[in-house]
């Protein structure tokens, strides 16, 4: 372990916008802490970690190869480990004895902050007074087997994108990387090469075409209505027809409308 002056940690996540964020983050948050070390994998992370030795290591739940989970399980209490992960309805069921810290992506301010808060405190020795007390190997071992049975579970597979469908969209804005809940997506729009991303909290571009991300949405909740617009169902207000078999599409508290071509109107058929 490192110096109790200059706390030391490890970022390991697969999406290097990611990771770099976290970073970002957490220099703002804990001007002290000293990243050691980013990680592309759950194997890279265990290696980077006995040659850093880093008092705190950020671990992705997915990522390829060794995953999250299995990289905490070879480290085990030689740091303290928060896990970062895309859904939060899950995590809870398995940190909710306190024995392991988690981050949701994308993370809020405040959360961070308390996760910050959390260990500082167990670094210099004190139990958080935002969790529970330290747990003994055998705890945390059974903490992290609990985590790891939630994620075996096909309805969890599902949700976390990786090999389900997407939960967020990740768009550069000048030098800020914005983490988009897809669930808050109202509308996408191409053009040749961007798509724009329209949410309650504004648009971002993104450089994924319609087909890719069709592949990786929803269709339960996303519908591909003209060759360049796909819309979040859960947005539409109405749909109003027009000739030769069109329509336009009118959104929930907004003013756009939305096209839809001949060969997607069946999918408004009970509208």
């Amino acid at each position: 372990m490192s110096s109790a002056h200059q706390p030391t940690a490890l970022i390991a996540d697969d999406e290097p916008l990611l990771r770099d964020s976290l970073a970002r983050s957490l220099a703002q948050t804990w001007p002290e802490l000293r990243i050691v070390a980013q990680a592309r994998n759950g194997r890279e992370a265990v290696e980077l970690f006995e040659q850093h030795q880093p008092d705190i290591v950020f671990l992705d739940v997915h990522m390829p190869g060794l995953n999250g989970v299995e990289a905490a399980r070879q480290i085990g209490r030689r740091a303290q480990v928060v896990f970062v992960t895309a859904y939060e309805q899950y995590a809870v069921q398995a940190f909710e004895q306190g024995a392991l810290d988690y981050l949701v992506k994308p993370y809020e301010d405040a959360r961070l902050e308390d996760t910050v808060t959390r260990l500082r405190e167990r670094l210099a020795g004190r139990p958080p007074a935002v969790s529970a007390s330290p747990m003994s190997s055998s705890q945390l071992e059974a903490a992290i087997e609990q985590l790891a049975d939630v994620l075996r579970r096909p309805s969890v597979a599902s949700a976390s994108g990786g090999g389900g469908y997407l939960q967020w969209l990740r768009a550069s804005v000048g030098q800020t990387l914005k983490l988009i809940p897809v669930d808050q997506v109202d509308f996408l729009r191409s053009d040749e090469k961007y798509t724009l991303v329209v949410w309650a909290e504004g648009e971002a571009l993104i450089r994924m075409s319609i087909r890719e991300l069709m592949e990786q949405l929803d269709p339960k909740y996303f519908a591909q209505v003209h060759r360049s617009v796909v819309v979040n169902l859960r947005s539409v207000s109405h749909l109003t027809r027009g000739l030769n078999e069109t329509a336009d599409i009118h959104l929930r508290g907004r003013t756009e409308v939305l096209p839809v071509s001949r060969s997607y109107l069946h999918l408004f058929r009970q509208m």
